[in-house]
């Protein structure tokens, strides 16, 4: 695979891209505020001493974390590896009550509430960079992705280089939406770029013609699809212009609470039941319409499980 010279990312600030709340009651609302740790106390201590984990979700990140039939409890992909880190802790610090709390996170509130300690864990589809890198910790990567476009299927834009002059729509504080805005600054290329706070908005806005295309992880573009009212009328298009991995974040520095997650991910690997929880994802019918996303695990993806590893990796393509 050729690559072409890196797209200088703008650093992102730790006021971009973090996570908001939620329980395994009911999900919480964004913003809601739970117990913060104590100053240099681990997580795996927090969570000892207060008997719950908080688990960051998202509403609209199909089919890794959404909320599909039931408004109280998330699901998807990531979800369900976040699930099997509690169980892990729950046999590890000998606590079978240990409770779980939701808490909703946005791109742009799901670094902070980490970094902070509102919640204890976010996987979602959080891209492992170098610039988050210097604000959170990943565990071992557990998706990748290439970055493209979804149009309409009679839409004359066949990829970004049919942009120019078009309206594209893209969610806030994304690396998408700073890759775009570099490529368009760098090439010139004349497109209106507009932002949404979160990917079903995104959809909304192409979906109702306000935009033509929407760039965004082709694996959240196909989550789109999936829920649209005939997704028939929707395809994917264009050469990926990155090619990023999707880990977990915890807080930096937290080594120990960090080793728990990767073991958990790596035996999940290593066991095959990463199968099984990709397909029932992936290329089964999920909510909450029983779309199927029909999309297939890429060679990429069964090379990073069978060798995992939590380096940042945001490749540019050619």
């Amino acid at each position: 695979m050729k690559h072409f010279p890196k797209f200088a990312l703008l650093a992102l600030s730790a006021s971009l891209m973090a996570a908001c709340g939620g329980d395994k009651a009911p999900a919480t609302q964004e913003g809601a505020q739970t117990a913060a740790p104590a100053q240099g106390q681990g997580t795996l201590d927090k969570i000892k001493s207060s008997g719950t984990i908080v688990l960051a979700h998202r509403d609209s990140s199909i089919p890794f974390s959404y909320i599909a039939d039931n408004p109280n409890q998330p699901v998807g992909y990531a979800h369900d590896l976040q699930l099997k880190v509690v169980e892990a802790l729950k046999e590890q610090l000998n606590m079978p009550d240990l409770k779980v709390r939701y808490n909703l996170v946005t791109s742009q509130t799901r670094i902070p509430l980490v970094q902070n300690g509102t919640v204890d864990l976010e996987c979602g589809s959080t891209t492992n960079n170098t610039e988050r890198q210097q604000q959170v910790d990943f565990s071992v990567g557990f998706f990748e992705i290439g970055t493209r476009l979804l149009t309409a299927t009679d839409s004359s834009i066949k990829g970004f280089e049919d942009l120019g002059g078009k309206t594209l729509v893209t969610t806030a504080g994304t690396t998408s939406e700073r890759y775009i805005k570099q490529y368009n600054d760098e090439k010139k290329a004349g497109i209106n770029i507009v932002s949404a706070k979160d990917h079903g908005e995104s959809f909304l806005m192409l979906e109702s013609g306000r935009a033509e295309a929407f760039m965004m992880d082709d694996v959240l573009l196909a989550g789109e699809r999936a829920k649209a009212k005939d997704p028939a009328k929707w395809h994917i298009v264009g050469e990926p212009q990155s090619f990023e991995i999707y880990g977990c974040m915890v807080r930096k520095g937290d080594t120990e609470f960090k080793k728990v997650v990767d073991n958990t991910l790596k035996a999940v690997y290593a066991s095959g039941e990463i199968n099984g929880i990709y397909d029932k994802w992936f290329t089964q019918p999920i909510p909450p319409k029983n779309v199927n996303m029909e999309f297939a695990m890429s060679d990429n993806l069964k090379t990073l499980l069978a060798n995992p590893h939590d380096q940042a990796e945001p490749q540019k393509a050619q």
